[in-house]
């Protein structure tokens, strides 16, 4: 579905003010409600809470990828596998894909098919809305002592230095992607909270019931917030999120130097007490002395709630590595991290997308470990279907997979009185 809203004023009279022209005065309370708010302190002190990803969404957000320093043959395979995991979505949920306007044509003739999908011209530099999107909160079940009470949804604007900062970034100008979450929100009218720390979505998971679980690969690294202490950082997730306690893996998946770690590409929460492990039986792998450090903390460690973890191995494919073809397409132009050939790939499985009803995963060619992956994934949500995307090889070459270009959008929670 497709929608344009135009709105055209006229030329306004000098002696005009919006108390004398009723149309101007309604016009203008108009685009008061439609900009988000900015609500001052923080999630908690409103009553909000990070929901768990298996919660119910309203729809799916995701961008469109154009870079040709990052997407091979200027995307044209991303932009396949990128239609192709927003119609399996679309399947379980609406989705939003945004798109800038040099290639709204192009992905709207490919996606207007698609009865649950709708198209939205956006500006941005890149196409990871896990990071630059928006971190939705709901507000807890209840009445709520928030003069906005009326706002069952709001959204955290966290800052994006493009994982890494002048230093260590992927690329030059993220100056759009920085906006994301912003736009988002006005688009949804939802509120806004804003955070001057650094954080992406993929580096942190939740399971809807007071834990967190990150990697100080990430969130500790210098290229983050390195003013910030570890406990200051805690205070932070605590405070927006709801959080009550978080769990620090050391690292995340192996080769996952873009993100440096993100947790989203190592361990997910599939309910409260138990989680997902990418693994390895090979010990020859770097990838086995990660694991098996993460599969340390979380065997000695309890939830928010008391709750002893179960680990869910979930082997990785592969070893996976750009080819001399792949990387041929890619212009590096020094304006972001080369893409090489021979560079090994960050392939995990774990990096799904949960939908209303839906895990949509990433499929690598791995004829072995794509069938146990679903195998897995099946066995850890049983009311849900499981669809494998088989092209998403195209997503891992530019640095991430399916959650990592999907943002949740919860629905409003049940309101009892």
């Amino acid at each position: 579905m497709h929608t344009t809203f135009q709105y055209i004023f006229g030329p306004r009279k000098k002696s005009e003010t919006l108390d004398s022209d009723p149309t101007l005065h309604q016009a203008s309370l108009f685009w008061e409600s439609a900009m988000a708010k900015d609500l001052e302190g923080n999630p908690v002190s409103h009553g909000y809470r990070m929901p768990a990803e298996w919660e119910a969404h309203a729809q799916c957000w995701m961008g469109w990828p154009e870079r040709p320093h990052n997407w091979r043959d200027s995307a044209s395979h991303a932009q396949q596998a990128f239609a192709q995991v927003a119609e399996k979505i679309s399947k379980f949920e609406p989705v939003t894909v945004c798109v800038s306007s040099d290639q709204y044509s192009n992905a709207y003739e490919r996606l207007r098919g698609l009865a649950n999908v709708r198209v939205v011209e956006m500006s941005m530099n890149d196409a990871w809305f896990r990071d630059t999107g928006p971190i939705f909160v709901v507000r807890r079940e209840g009445k709520s002592s928030s003069k906005h009470e009326d706002y069952q949804v709001a959204g955290i604007d966290w800052t994006f230095n493009c994982w890494g900062g002048a230093e260590d970034r992927c690329y030059s100008d993220w100056s759009l992607d920085a906006h994301v979450a912003k736009k988002i929100l006005e688009l949804e009218r939802c509120p806004r909270f804003v955070n001057q720390m650094v954080l992406e979505g993929g580096s942190i998971h939740v399971d809807g019931e007071g834990t967190c679980v990150t990697t100080a690969e990430c969130l500790l690294n210098s290229n983050r917030n390195p003013h910030m202490t570890k406990e200051q950082i805690e205070n932070e997730l605590m405070c927006y999120f709801g959080v009550k306690k978080i769990i620090w893996l050391p690292n995340g998946l192996y080769a996952d130097e873009d993100a440096n770690g993100h947790v989203d590409n190592m361990c997910r929460f599939v309910k409260p007490g138990v989680v997902l492990l990418a693994w390895t039986d090979d010990e020859s792998d770097p990838q086995y002395e990660r694991s098996l450090e993460a599969l340390s903390v979380l065997s000695n460690t309890t939830d928010a709630k008391g709750r002893k973890l179960s680990v869910v191995k979930l082997h990785v494919p592969g070893p996976f590595y750009m080819t001399q073809e792949e990387a041929k397409g890619i212009h590096n132009l020094g304006n972001g991290k080369p893409r090489l050939a021979g560079t090994r790939l960050a392939a995990s499985y774990v990096n799904f997308y949960i939908a209303n009803g839906g895990i949509v995963v990433p499929g690598f060619g791995d004829e072995k470990w794509d069938k146990e992956a679903c195998r897995v994934l099946s066995s850890v949500f049983p009311n849900h279907e499981v669809v494998m995307i088989n092209g998403s090889r195209e997503i891992c070459l530019g640095g991430g997979n399916i959650h990592c270009i999907t943002q949740q959008q919860p629905a409003p929670p049940i309101i009892r009185e």
